[in-house]
């Protein structure tokens, strides 16, 4: 059946599922690269696939200002649109809105801001961004939501999670229901326990297919992160997935995973690509740095993604340093193929109740910062 999650099983807190969508199948934990403006950065579809990806993210936002909601449903939906026959997750567009904009207006209605592509004013409600997200055909939906500032007063974070949920119920009665489509409630309230609480009850009385967890990744720090993580999860129900917004590198992912998260997106592996930086199981390389001109050796020898089986190096960094598009290419994809793999092995790890020895073999390994010997 469509349009729901089955929890296989646990160790620990760790879970390990499945998401039944119209377009497929996602096994969690998972993480979605970021296809912002209806494309992974440097990336072909077929090679997100390739690396191991499930699902991709589209961005609101993005989409709703160039090309255009009503354009891509013209063209069958962002499936059709960027050739990604898979599942696809859509945020609500509020977290740009209120962010990029430089002219922006949070009121009951919704967010009244300006394009920071002309200058033209737009109104995203609640209700105009489920139709947004349904013209896109998302097989998953989040809610439009305030993204709490941080740092926030109680006063303030209470306030803005509050309006959050009026949001949350005016999406829920927005959505189209049927088969194989969800809808996402998200968790705000800040670093304050029983805010989050709050949400929470407030999002499951409502009645979402999964529940995010959202105001997290801006500024609070990993460990502030990882506190709130240690709470919020038991908030929300047991079966339906959890999904962890905007987070991160790869040690955010093994503590949330290990916290109960089942869910990811995140620009680092794609942006860290571009500027250089390769993301491996024995800590991050800058490829840009000298040392690695005459290495000829690969970024990682167990990793089995293009740039690692057929490039070393020296020539990466020659990439890098003479801002060949090649290079930002192939570290692309070696970071995609590596946090898809982190989510390959952590699953993996999970059905097994092995979970405890992965993540401290994970730790040992990040610690040694490059190839060992």
């Amino acid at each position: 059946m469509s349009g729901k999650f089955d929890l296989i099983t646990t160790d620990g807190k760790a879970r390990r599922g499945r998401i039944h969508t119209d377009h497929g199948v996602v096994n969690t934990p998972a993480f979605m690269p970021v296809g912002t403006a209806g494309t992974v950065k440097a990336m072909l579809p077929e090679s997100v696939k390739a690396t191991g990806a499930e699902i991709v993210l589209g961005n609101t936002y993005h989409l709703m200002l160039r090309p255009g909601a009503e354009r891509v449903a013209s063209f069958g939906g962002l499936h059709k649109f960027m050739n990604w026959p898979g599942p696809i997750l859509t945020d609500s567009g509020g977290f740009q809105a209120m962010s990029l904009s430089d002219l922006r207006k949070i009121s009951e209605n919704g967010v009244e801001f300006r394009s920071h592509i002309d200058g033209s004013k737009h109104m995203l409600t609640p209700e105009r961004s489920i139709e947004i997200q349904d013209l896109l055909d998302s097989n998953i939906t989040m809610v439009l939501d305030e993204c709490t500032a941080f740092p926030a007063t109680v006063e303030e974070a209470a306030s803005s999670m509050r309006r959050s949920m009026r949001w949350a119920e005016r999406c829920r009665k927005a959505f189209r229901d049927r088969d194989g489509y969800l809808l996402f409630g998200i968790v705000q309230g800040g670093i304050y326990p029983h805010l989050r609480e709050e949400s929470a009850k407030a999002l499951t009385a409502i009645g979402f297919d999964g529940y995010a967890i959202g105001g997290l990744a801006i500024g609070e720090g990993q460990q502030q992160m990882f506190s709130v993580l240690d709470y919020t999860p038991d908030f929300l129900p047991a079966d339906k997935p959890r999904y962890l917004m905007g987070v991160g590198r790869p040690g955010d992912l093994v503590g949330a995973v290990a916290r109960g998260i089942d869910m990811f997106d995140c620009v680092m592996p794609t942006r860290s690509g571009r500027t250089g930086l390769a993301h491996t199981r024995y800590g991050d390389l800058n490829m840009r740095n000298a040392r690695h001109a005459t290495d000829n050796r690969p970024i990682d020898p167990l990793c089995t993604c293009p740039a690692c089986s057929s490039y070393v190096r020296g020539y990466i960094h020659h990439l890098m340093k003479t801002k060949e598009i090649l290079g930002a290419m192939l570290l692309t994809w070696h970071n995609l193929h590596y946090y898809q793999e982190l989510m390959q092995g952590m699953r993996a790890a999970i059905e097994q109740g092995r979970f405890a020895a992965f993540v401290a073999d994970f730790e040992r390994e990040q610690q040694l910062g490059d190839i060992p010997g």
